[in-house]
């Protein structure tokens, strides 16, 4: 009997349907998935073995959760049939700018809706994961929302009109840092170094400096002042960074990005 049923079946459900397994709180068989005209779903399920349905009226049939997992052009061409099919059940959404307002009017007799932003980090397990439900979610749904987000990493809640603000940090955020990773490098090459020592360097520095400001208790600016020694080379940049404005440079980017949410959502 399926209780969880995915519409969608891309990188990130795949990611919470392998995270769910892992956990040993559902069993394959009570997991199902559905997809586009693609081959995602039926590679989830024979890579997993959970159960590949394109039949939206099997699928939901018997589940409790569904997750929307597809694409936010596929979620406004689901069949309108899907409402009566979704009665009493509990909707997680994935899907980027996608209001509860959205929600709720597709899926009006639900016993609750619930809109989550998570990040890329996620596919591995290391994500984090805001979310904003419809109404009060009681103790037996909140721990079921902790559980599937909790598929991907962190999660905390947030009230919606907090989330754009989180897609700009978190949900955005892994991409600033692959482009500092990027800038970073390609300063290496300019500053003397082939360009594949440039890149392992710059790489493993981020992973490392994540790793340390994960086990580590300290502010961000308490491990930026440890490695900061008085006159020396990392002063030196820091000052740099203070000169060229870093800081405003990654407000202004996040506000932009925070601004785009708006503005798809209200779409």
């Amino acid at each position: 009997m399926i209780k969880v049923a995915f519409i969608g079946a891309g990188r990130m459900a795949s990611a919470m349907v392998r995270g769910l397994l892992k956990t040993g709180h559902y069993s394959p068989g009570e997991i199902g998935c559905t997809c586009g005209e693609d081959p995602s779903g039926p590679q989830l399920a024979d890579s997993t073995g959970i159960i590949y349905e394109p039949k939206l009226e099997k699928l939901l049939g018997q589940s409790d959760i569904i997750v929307l997992a597809c694409k936010p052009q596929q979620f406004n061409g689901l069949d309108a049939t899907i409402s009566a099919l979704a009665k009493d059940q509990l909707i997680i959404s994935i899907l980027a700018g996608t209001t509860l307002a959205r929600i709720n009017e597709r899926f009006p007799e639900a016993r609750n809706r619930v809109r989550s932003m998570p990040n890329t980090p996620g596919q591995i397990g290391a994500g984090i994961s805001a979310y904003a439900s419809d109404q009060r979610l009681d103790d037996t749904d909140k721990q079921i929302v902790q559980l599937v987000l909790g598929a991907l990493g962190e999660v905390v809640a947030v009230p919606e009109d907090q989330l754009d603000a989180v897609t700009a940090v978190s949900g955005s955020g892994p991409a600033y840092v692959f482009e500092f990773t990027a800038a970073m490098a390609e300063a290496g090459v300019a500053a003397g170094l082939p360009k594949d020592v440039a890149e392992k360097l710059a790489r493993q520095t981020v992973i490392g400096a994540g790793l340390l400001l994960q086990a580590s208790d300290e502010h961000p600016e308490e491990l930026r002042r440890q490695v900061t020694s008085p006159g020396g080379t990392t002063q030196a940049a820091l000052e740099q960074f203070t000169e060229d404005k870093l800081r405003d440079i990654v407000r202004h980017a996040v506000i932009a990005a925070k601004q785009r949410s708006i503005e798809l959502a209200q779409a």
